[in-house]
This record gives structure tokens, C-alpha cells and sequence, in this order.
């Protein structure tokens, strides 16, 4: 789907639906400042949930290749925007990705795609973890996959507890990174500075 001109069917349904809601928070939808916004809002919540209509799985075999490189590939910090299934208020922050190839890799701008497809569905931070770990598991069959999250969540920031500063970390992982050693290399690589190229 291109966000910019392609909707999925229902938009008009959804668009209603959010002038009731305007009309109920005591709002006028008549006034100038609100005549579009429910068809707006009903765009933007079709482009923030574009997750459902795409193919993880399919992402990663379109771009496989045979390799016998067996070491550490690691993605690292690879921004994202989710929506909190409990309150409909974005989360966001960064993903890092390491697999161990057992025989096949992808292309590297694959895995952030996988992020991108997850994370634009209804969303809790921990279930995101494991998607994109099952994902890449079920899919490249490597010798092991890890993937950390670190977010801000508005429903967090904004209502509740109101704890601007607060970051969640998840993490889950399979194979070769049940071996702690495996998992500080991984979280050594993560903390040390970026060589600049």
C-alpha cells in the first residue's frame, strides 16, 4: 500500500466513526478547523496499521541468498513508531537485530522492513519482540536470533504515571544466544560507539 494514495476498503466507515467520537469528546465537527479531520484521522490510522496487509516472511525469502558466513550480523538501531494496543497512543523507539547465519542471509535493509511490518499492527512492546525474533527464526533458520527493543510509550508519557523520562527494554531470544557469552557479545557490540566510515 502507498500511504499517499492507496487506502484499504472501510476508510469512509472508520471516518464516521470518528466524527461520533469528536461530536461525543464535545467537539463540533461543523467548525472549520474540524470538517476533515475524521477523514484525516481515519487515513492516518490506515497508514499506522499498514502492518496487516504485508508479509513479513515473504520480505526476507525476496531477498535470500546462499552464504557460509557464520559469525554475528547485526542491524542496529533501527527507529520505529508503534500504536499501544491498550490505549491507541504511539510508542516508539529503537530495534537491534543479530543473527548467526546457518547457510543463508538476507538483505540487510529486510530486516528493518520486518520491524517496519510488525510494528505498523495494533502493538505491545514485549509481543513485537518476539514476532520479529520468530520471524527471522522461522524464516532464515539461523544458529540463533536475538532482538532488543528500547521505547517510550506515550500512554506512559502523557496519562497514567506521566513519566516523560521512562524507557522499556524487551528482549527475546533462540538458539546460539542461550549461551550468555553470546548474548554480552551481542549487547558489548550494541553499547560500543559506531565506527565512523
Amino acid at each position: 500500500m502507498n500511504p499517499e494514495n492507496e487506502f484499504r476498503s472501510g476508510l469512509e466507515e472508520i471516518a464516521g466513526h470518528y466524527e461520533k467520537i469528536i461530536t461525543l469528546l464535545g467537539e463540533n465537527t461543523q467548525r472549520d478547523g474540524l470538517l476533515k479531520t475524521p477523514m484525516r484521522v481515519a487515513k492516518a490510522m490506515q497508514i499506522l496499521t499498514r502492518g496487516y496487509t504485508q508479509d513479513p516472511h515473504k520480505v526476507l525469502t525476496d531477498a535470500l541468498f546462499e552464504e557460509k558466513y557464520n559469525q554475528m550480523v547485526i542491524v542496529k538501531d533501527i527507529d520505529f513508531f508503534s500504536m499501544c494496543e491498550h490505549h491507541m497512543l504511539p510508542f516508539y523507539g529503537k530495534v537491534h537485530v543479530a543473527y548467526i547465519p546457518n547457510g543463508y542471509i538476507t538483505g540487510l535493509s529486510k530486516i528493518a522492513r520486518v520491524v517496519d511490518i510488525f510494528s505498523h499492527r495494533l502493538q505491545v512492546q514485549e509481543r513485537l519482540t518476539q514476532e520479529i525474533k520468530d520471524c527471522i527464526e522461522d524464516t532464515l533458520h539461523p544458529m540463533g536470533v536475538m532482538v532488543v527493543i528500547e521505547a517510550k510509550h506515550m500512554c506512559m508519557q502523557m496519562r497514567g504515571v506521566e513519566k516523560q523520562n521512562a524507557i522499556t527494554t524487551t528482549s527475546d531470544f533462540s538458539g546460539a544466544f542461550n549461551q550468555a557469552k553470546t548474548r554480552e557479545e551481542f549487547m558489548n557490540l550494541l553499547r560500543g560507539e559506531s565506527k565512523r566510515i
